[in-house]
Formats: C-alpha cells, sequence, structure tokens
C-alpha cells in the first residue's frame, strides 16, 4: 500500500470514528451528560439556542462527501488533499478528544482541543482556493464548502469555549457584565467576519455567523442588550454575506 492510499485510509477511518464518538456521546450519553446538558451548566450569554446545533447534521453530511471525494482513486494523487488529508485526521482525532474531555468535565483541556482543531481547519482553509474560485462542481461542494462551513462553526464554538472556561473559573470578565461581554465576543467575531469578506469572499463562513448569531438572540430573548447585539452582528454579517456573492458574481462574470 502506498502512502496516499494509506492517507486516503485514514480519512475514512477519522471520519467515521469522529461521527461514532459524537453520535454515542448523546445517545449513551458519556459520563451520564449530554452535550447540551454540559453547556447549559455555564452561566454564559455567548452560547446559541438548541435548534441550531442542528448544523452538525450538516457538517457531517458535508465532511461525508469530502471523505467519499478524496478516497476516490482519481484523487488518490492530488496534490491539495495530499496537504490537507493529515491536517484532517488531526482535525478528527481532536474533535473526538473534545467531546470525552467536554462531558467529563475537563474544561481548561477542551478548550486547548479547540484550538488544535480551529488551527488545523484554518491550514486546510488556506490550504484550498476560495469558494468562488474556478474548478469543478465536485471540488466546490465536496471539497472547499465542507471546510468552510466547519471552520464557520469552529470560529463560533472557540469564542463559546472561552467563555465557558472563564465562566468556569469563575472570572468576572475583568468587571465587564456578561451581557457586555458577549457584545464584545460578537464585534470580535465580526472582525473575522470582515476578514473572511475580504480575503476570500466565502459566504459559506459568513452564512454560518448569521446562523448563529440568530440562535443566541432567539436563546435569550429577555436579554436587551444579548438580543440586540446579537440581531446587529447577524444584520452585518448577513451584509457581508451578500457583498461575498456579490464580489463572486462580478468575478464569474468577467
Amino acid at each position: 500500500m502506498n502512502k496516499d492510499a494509506f492517507r486516503q485510509i485514514m480519512v475514512i477511518l477519522a471520519t467515521v470514528v469522529m461521527i461514532t464518538i459524537n453520535a454515542l456521546a448523546n445517545i449513551l450519553p458519556f459520563n451520564g451528560l449530554t452535550t447540551g446538558a454540559v453547556s447549559d451548566s455555564f452561566k454564559v450569554f455567548f452560547v446559541p439556542a438548541g435548534y441550531v446545533f442542528a448544523i452538525w447534521g450538516l457538517i457531517y453530511l458535508l465532511l461525508i462527501g469530502y471523505t467519499i471525494y478524496q478516497a476516490l482513486p482519481a484523487h488518490r494523487e492530488d496534490a491539495t488533499l495530499r496537504r490537507i488529508g493529515w491536517w484532517y485526521v488531526l482535525s478528527a482525532v481532536v474533535n473526538s478528544a473534545w467531546i470525552f474531555l467536554w462531558h467529563y468535565q475537563q474544561f481548561p483541556f477542551t478548550l486547548v482541543m479547540m484550538l488544535v482543531l480551529l488551527v488545523s481547519l484554518i491550514v486546510i482553509v488556506l490550504n484550498l482556493k476560495p469558494l468562488d474560485a474556478s474548478g469543478s462542481t465536485g471540488e466546490k461542494l465536496l471539497l472547499r464548502l465542507p471546510f468552510s462551513v466547519y471552520l464557520g462553526w469552529i470560529t463560533v464554538a472557540t469564542i463559546a469555549n472561552v467563555t465557558d472556561v472563564l465562566d468556569f473559573y469563575h472570572r468576572n470578565g475583568f468587571g465587564i457584565q456578561p451581557q457586555t461581554w458577549v457584545a464584545i465576543m460578537l464585534a470580535v467575531a465580526l472582525v473575522v467576519a470582515f476578514l473572511m469578506m475580504i480575503a476570500r469572499r466565502d459566504w459559506a463562513f459568513l452564512a454560518v455567523l448569521v446562523w448563529a448569531f440568530i440562535g443566541i438572540a432567539v436563546k435569550f430573548p429577555s436579554e436587551a442588550v444579548v438580543v440586540l447585539s446579537s440581531w446587529v452582528a447577524a444584520g452585518i454579517s448577513g451584509v457581508f454575506l451578500l457583498v461575498s456573492l456579490w464580489l463572486s458574481g462580478r468575478k464569474t462574470l468577467r
């Protein structure tokens, strides 16, 4: 077996193990706690409503598509797939490790795993062409799109994980009220969103942010600052999304 075939097999195994562990985490569940139950134990506002987490179904469906795409014999020696394959395996390993650490309430270590996951996805995306660049439909839908959506969600999840760990240590947010802290975190996310619009015109990444920010507003209807800042962030992200689509359309017409 050559190294490319071995990489393809490891990507398949990584996807199967990751999805299985994430499913069992809530079916069993691990440590008698569902993933959402652990999340709800924190008194923080940077967390979306439960329905928003259904995006994991889309993410895993897209990653299955990528897994099949990269496993095709015709793509065995693809240079891009070679560059990202082992980074993807790493992302699946830390995703799975995060689940165990989260359920067994080892929260500082969950942040370490989340940061490694974020970095691995950033490396993968930087090794891929933007969504609107030339390429086959299969490459756009099964290679670029999955990681744009995945990175968008993990960007939100990383910020949420940071706020959870701070709450775990009973930090007072440097004297800033929790509601104001959410507005600050949303502003940070908007900076990232702006960069993704300018650098990559990544409408899929931005769509995920809009989805998440609306979910935060929905979860805390009685918190005026949280609702207002979340809707503002969703609106600005939506504008970024439309601009990205417009820029992509202009590029296509040239």
